[in-house]
């Protein structure tokens, strides 16, 4: 397992580039021996030329790129000593499950009893050792999938292991199944593993590190946690979450925020200075009150396990998720927003410091 190194790396796919034409602009990230990171963007961000530049298959326009202290940006990628799992199977279909399990570990001569032990552990996770014996051309899409990503964890060498959109062709019923087998196995093998992906859901349940990019830029590397919690950059309070964070239009004077003419309690003081101001608050953070903002009802959903209720305060719309009796369309409403929930953003960043509580 490596540690990964990204020093100034920027690239562009057309020569003599003018600054807008990076399609990955300068990336400058160390990533921790054995960590779980996933990139989570939408299409055209940049995560997969990123992905490739680390296996190496692409060069970067500049930067390096370093496994613990070796620069490898030169390198191809088959001496970068990498295990890479693609949207779809690669297996040999003549072979059996043990022998695809095998072959990485024999194509690098490694003894059959150290073989036969690392199939046998590997497939034990997997949950697939009652088809070690079975033709792989006989597996259903999902169980082909498995032994790909197995292909990937057996060798125990590699410096880190690459899962681009792995979940692709899996029935949506299964999806969170393997989800939570891949989280698992990381933790059991703790390999240094780079996940991409669009999907939120699947980025938050295997990353202990989320890498969101936008634009070819990385906007936010957290936790789950912090990227619902305390989203660094609009862009990101608005991609992850489902609805994603209210971004509204504020007007700074007297020292606060206001919005449609009222004042907005935040979450503590403003510690940056801005042009374009704007309050964010999560619809999880937005309730109904006796008193408060006024707002209209534009639409009610019930999810289930709580209500969507989307209002309309001035020109523009708040959501908010409640529990309970939801109001009629059309009728007034009054919205609060929890205040240790509510935050500035100056030019699309963070601009408040959050109280500290004794």
């Amino acid at each position: 397992m490596a540690k990964i190194t990204l020093s100034k790396l920027r690239h562009s796919y057309v020569p003599d580039p003018q600054p807008d034409d990076y399609a990955l602009k300068e990336i400058d990230h160390v990533w921790d021996d054995g960590g779980a990171y996933a990139l989570l963007g939408p299409s055209g961000c940049g995560k997969s030329t990123l992905l490739n530049i680390i296996s190496g298959l692409l060069q970067p326009s500049e930067g390096r790129i370093l496994f613990d202290e070796t620069d490898v940006t030169d390198l191809p990628p088959a001496k970068r000593n990498i295990a890479q799992v693609f949207q779809f199977p690669v297996i040999y279909d003549t072979m059996s499950v043990y022998d695809n399990l095998a072959f990485p570990l024999r194509n690098r001569g490694r003894p059959e009893d150290v073989v036969k032990a690392r199939v046998t552990a590997i497939a034990e996770m997997l949950e697939v050792t009652s088809m070690l014996k079975t033709r792989a051309a006989h597996l259903t899409p999902d169980n082909k999938q498995k032994i790909s990503m197995g292909r990937g964890l057996v060798r125990e060498d590699v410096n880190v292991v690459m899962f681009d959109e792995p979940l692709t062709v899996i029935d949506p019923h299964l999806k969170w199944k393997l989800r939570s087998k891949l989280k698992e196995l990381h933790q059991r093998v703790r390999a240094t593993m780079i996940y991409v992906t669009h999907d939120q859901t699947e980025a938050l349940t295997f990353a202990d590190q989320v890498v969101v990019m936008d634009l070819g830029v990385i906007v936010q590397i957290g936790t789950p946690v912090d990227l619902f919690e305390r989203p660094a950059h609009t862009f990101v309070g608005h991609f992850i979450g489902s609805p994603g964070m209210n971004v509204l239009p504020a007007e700074l004077r007297d020292g606060g925020a206001f919005f449609v003419g009222r004042p907005v309690p935040l979450e503590g003081r403003i510690v940056k200075t801005g042009t374009l101001a704007q309050i964010g608050v999560r619809p999880e953070y937005v309730s109904l009150a006796d008193q408060g903002l006024e707002a209209v009802v534009t639409k009610v959903a019930d999810l289930g396990r709580h209500i969507l209720v989307e209002t309309r305060a001035g020109d523009t719309k708040v959501a908010a998720i409640i529990q309970g009796d939801a109001p009629a369309k059309g009728e007034t409403v009054h919205l609060d927003f929890r205040r240790d929930q509510t935050r500035l953003y100056l030019d699309g960043w963070l601009a408040t410091e959050a109280e500290t509580r004794e």
